[in-house]
């Protein structure tokens, strides 16, 4: 039954997105119920983190003994299951705040996930997006929750029943910290494809899924006047007694996920400073990698088992923010500021060696695992890539766990791989940047390469254009990409061939040159191309079509350039071109052959064209024309 109204009760309505979040979750994550136990144990567990550290400063905030742990009561009579805790509690704009809005960037991407996601891969979603307190409603047709602020006078009532709506209230509360009262719906018969049923007033049932899942968290959990959980933190353990599974349940505790992850790094450092870190790669990409603002870690930072920072941004480099974990230290203060973090040296020596561990374990895994590293990077490639951009991969580390596609039909390939399989006359690493791996693999520039069966790497990431800008070389060889410069690798008779040639049709050359005086820098024949009867080609410092439009789509400065023209001397169209301007060099079927050899070239390429419309008349009136 709802609570009575007073005179002193506020109704007020959910932010639009958390009333779509509500029925959204509800209906997405109907399999697995028991989440919701999880989430509001980690917020509890949360809340003891927070007042134990503000009483490092207001000692007066400090809670008793009796306070600092969590109580789950179960009460049959009334279908109530509550979470209580001694925690730091919530102010009347604080309940608004954490439980009417969810002011978080990631919001819109988080209702995009969940309206798609399948119930199997729902559950990952609910912690990422600290939307966790709302999984209660799926078991629960009524929530309660009754709030006091450490070091405040006043409690709160917050009340709803997940429809649009929530009333707040005074309440009274003795001390500080938060008790979330469910009213359990009836207990319907579950459906076969329903997941596994919990009887969430059994207390046999819910020691299973406080043990299954918060076992590691280091407040005791109190059910029927006993505490359920180890409270020993696993980071403090030796990692030979230590179970891969207490590893996975303990990273989906702290990471709010709901796969195990992928790799785990649990060491302890001794010496001069001492610290251990439990770090943790997960299995698939987290939402947040790329939200908005600058990127930064995700590792909690502990002072002898206090938490200190839950994301402390000086612990791991951006590029690595796809990590979670934390590391506890013992030579910082307990009440370590931010300054302080950023000036001590012991955070820099710790940072150091964080990236080196999580870099040298996925070296590892490459080494031993391939397939296992190629599903990790097709999540993280891209994040691991800004290292190098960011100047951060002086070992050369960061670029021996690249991979890359290319002309080779074994799969993707690393830079070490293709260096140990060029030709011994081979020079340089070939490749070729774009949009699109499809694009890439017809392109009229890999046809010399193909034909000489010398491998060419195609870099399709957006990211590999920046990358470019820093790897330069690897192991000694240069990158060149084969859409820009000379073509080193043709013999001498070729360009010879192609030399006398030009000497020849020199006046055409010339004519083409005018005619493209925009888009093009020359006009020559090509000893690239074979099968092809154009390609553009540009300046060896030049930049390519793809990084144009992305300085383009990104409002930033292109510089002007123009890239040469070349045309295959054996392709039927550019003989009839030759054949054309020798009869009638102002014949508009010159101009018309010269606009369609420029615009199959970008074409080709995947670049657009000037005027669409314009070349498909072309087209269509050069087809017609040769039909006749």
């Amino acid at each position: 039954m709802a609570p009575a109204m007073n005179s002193t009760t506020e109704t007020l309505r959910f932010q639009a997105e958390a009333s779509e979040v509500l029925g959204l979750m509800i209906h997405s994550l109907y399999r697995h119920p028991e989440v919701f136990l999880r989430e509001l144990v980690s917020n509890a567990s949360d809340a003891l983190d927070k007042r134990r550290f503000e009483a490092l400063t207001s000692p007066e905030l400090a809670a008793s003994e009796g306070e600092a742990r969590i109580r789950i009561e179960l009460d049959a009579a009334q279908r109530t299951l509550s979470v209580l805790d001694g925690g730091v509690g919530m102010s009347r704009e604080e309940l608004v705040s954490n439980l009417g809005t969810i002011a978080r960037s990631g919001t819109k991407a988080f209702l995009a996930e969940l309206r798609k996601a399948e119930s199997s891969t729902a559950p990952e979603l609910i912690g990422q997006f600290g939307v966790g307190f709302y999984s209660s409603f799926l078991v629960a047709e009524r929530v309660e929750v009754v709030s006091r602020r450490a070091g405040s006078d006043e409690s709160w009532r917050w009340s709803s029943d997940g429809r649009g709506e929530f009333t707040l209230e005074p309440a009274e509360r003795a001390e500080a910290g938060t008790s979330v009262v469910l009213h359990l719906k009836p207990d319907e018969p579950q459906s076969e494809d329903s997941g596994e049923h919990v009887d969430w007033l059994d207390e046999g049932s819910v020691r299973n899924v406080v043990k299954r899942y918060s076992d590691f968290v280091a407040w005791p959990i109190e059910l029927g006047g006993k505490v359920q959980n180890a409270q020993k933190p696993l980071w403090t353990r030796s990692k030979d007694e230590i179970k891969p599974e207490e590893y996975a349940e303990f990273y989906k505790l702290i990471a709010h996920d709901w796969k195990d992850p992928a790799l785990t790094v649990h060491f302890k450092a001794e010496g001069t400073s001492e610290y251990t870190a439990l770090l943790f790669v997960p299995s698939e990409k987290p939402f947040d990698m790329f939200e908005r603002g600058e990127p930064r870690s995700r590792i909690a930072l502990y002072v002898k088992r206090v938490l200190i920072v839950q994301d402390c941004e000086d612990l791991l480099p951006p590029w690595l923010r796809f990590v979670r974990g934390l590391v506890d230290a013992s030579d910082l203060p307990l009440n370590v500021s931010r300054d302080v973090l950023q000036s001590t040296p012991l955070v820099r020596q710790i940072k150091k060696r964080l990236t080196r561990r999580v870099v040298d374990e996925l070296a590892r895994l490459l080494a031993e695992k391939r397939a296992e590293f190629e599903t990790l990077f097709a999540h993280f490639g891209s994040v691991l890539k800004e290292g190098i951009y960011a100047g951060e991969d002086e070992d050369k580390k960061l670029a021996k766990l690249l991979l890359f596609d290319s002309t080779r039909e074994e799969g993707r390939t690393t830079l070490a791989e293709y260096v140990a399989r060029m030709h011994k006359e081979q020079k340089a690493i070939y490749y070729l940047a774009g949009n699109e791996k499809s694009v890439l693999e017809s392109s009229p520039h890999l046809e010399s390469y193909k034909k000489r069966e010398l491998e060419v790497l195609l870099m399709s990431d957006p990211v590999d254009e920046w990358l470019l800008s820093r790897l330069s070389e690897f192991d000694g060889k240069p990158l060149q990409a084969v859409d820009r410069g000379a073509h080193e690798i043709a013999s001498d008779s070729e360009k010879q061939a192609a030399e006398d040639l030009a000497r020849g049709q020199r006046a055409l050359l010339t004519s083409i040159e005018e005619q493209l005086t925009q888009d093009v820098s020359e006009a020559r024949f090509s000893t690239r191309l074979c099968d092809s009867p154009a390609l553009l080609v540009g300046d060896p410092g030049g930049i390519s079509p793809q990084m144009a439009r992305v300085l383009k789509a990104a409002n930033q400065p292109v510089p002007e350039q123009k890239r040469a023209l070349e045309l295959n001397p054996d392709h039927a169209l550019v003989k009839r071109l030759m054949d054309a301007y020798a009869k009638d060099p102002k014949a508009a079927g010159v101009g018309d052959l010269v606009e369609l050899l420029h615009g199959q070239a970008l074409l080709a390429e995947g670049s657009p064209l000037a005027d669409p419309a314009k070349f498909a008349k072309l087209l269509s009136r050069m087809v017609v024309g040769t039909s006749q």
